[in-house]
């Protein structure tokens, strides 16, 4: 199973010829893969579909949507899918929307969160659960909105501590989904204010659980889409390429939308800006979502994705 595990992020198929499929990455009005789900992942898709709210506090200025247009060999295509320079209209309706994903067959009606339970925290890898239940893991800047990210997705408001002190994540936190698989909470990174030793323990245990866990799905690396690249992030999303560590790109704060004159860039420019940066250092376009815990927009988005990427890990 490990070796599948591992290819995840290289299965993006290439067209023949460059063909563009074009997304609408803000506030679409409907969910655009309803058609191919079973009925219980298509009453997902009903939520998706409700209005957004933006906070345009603090210079922001409201936007309509706003539509990017993608080449096929930009798509992240999951196991057992696959798209050719024919079917453009086709894939783009399978595309989920604010984001380079393909939903393929591995897409059931198993992607609601039913219960959610915090099971333990660690401090090894090697103390980590050991039921082999598979398990996605977020990460990210210390001030990035990774348990606000991970409330969203189970919709308790207390299931991960927020706090506005970054560093408040310091072990390795299992949460059991529908007593199935796991959403595993792991420290910040780049948090000045902590201690020398503990920032390198927490590296360095962090980045040992990545290489070791085999029951690790993904990796979901949170990056705030409302400020421009930061090195450490590039750094962080780099060494995962290198070391063949399925990742998905996890955008937060995409409800803020800073005023172009004042010299702020869109979200969906930084998003850009960030995979750019990136590139050389994947074989494929590891896949991205854009998220707001404000408005829970890529809320169903991530677990749709992490549906298709489990089943296809539980089958092989």
């Amino acid at each position: 199973m490990l070796l599948h595990h591992r290819l995840l992020p290289r299965l993006l198929l290439s067209p023949s010829t460059p063909v563009t499929t074009t997304l609408l990455v803000h506030r679409t009005s409907l969910f655009p893969t309803r058609r191919i789900l079973s009925p219980c992942c298509s009453a997902l898709s009903q939520v998706a579909a409700a209005p957004e709210t933006v906070d345009h506090s603090d210079g922001d200025e409201p936007q309509g949507d706003v539509q990017v247009q993608l080449p096929l060999d930009r798509l992240f295509v999951p196991p057992g899918a696959s798209v050719s320079a024919g079917d453009a209209e086709a894939v783009t309706a399978r595309v989920l929307k604010g984001s380079n994903i393909v939903l393929g067959p591995y897409a059931r009606g198993d992607a609601n969160v039913i219960a959610a339970d915090f099971v333990k925290s660690s401090v090894r890898p090697d103390d980590c659960p050991r039921d082999g239940l598979p398990e996605f893991a977020l990460v990210g800047r210390s001030n990035v909105g990774k348990s606000s990210l991970l409330n969203s997705l189970v919709r308790r408001k207390r299931l991960a501590l927020t706090s506005k002190k970054p560093g408040k994540t310091q072990c390795i936190n299992h949460f059991k989904v529908n007593d199935s698989w796991y959403l595993v909470d792991l420290p910040g990174y780049g948090y000045a204010a902590a201690p020398q030793e503990a920032r390198t323990n927490w590296d360095e245990f962090t980045r040992n659980y990545f290489l070791g866990r085999e029951n690790l799905v993904s990796v979901f690396l949170l990056v705030d889409a409302s400020i421009p690249a930061k090195k450490i992030d590039l750094d962080y999303a780099s060494w995962l390429g290198q070391n063949k560590v399925p990742m998905t790109l996890v955008f937060t704060k995409c409800d803020k939308r800073k005023k172009k004159k004042n010299g702020g860039k869109r979200p969906e420019e930084n998003v850009e800006n960030f995979q750019s940066l990136i590139r050389e250092y994947f074989e494929a376009a590891p896949p991205w979502i854009m998220t707001s815990s404000v408005t829970n927009q890529g809320r169903d988005e991530i677990l749709l994705h992490m549906s298709q990427l489990r089943n296809y890990w539980l089958k092989h």
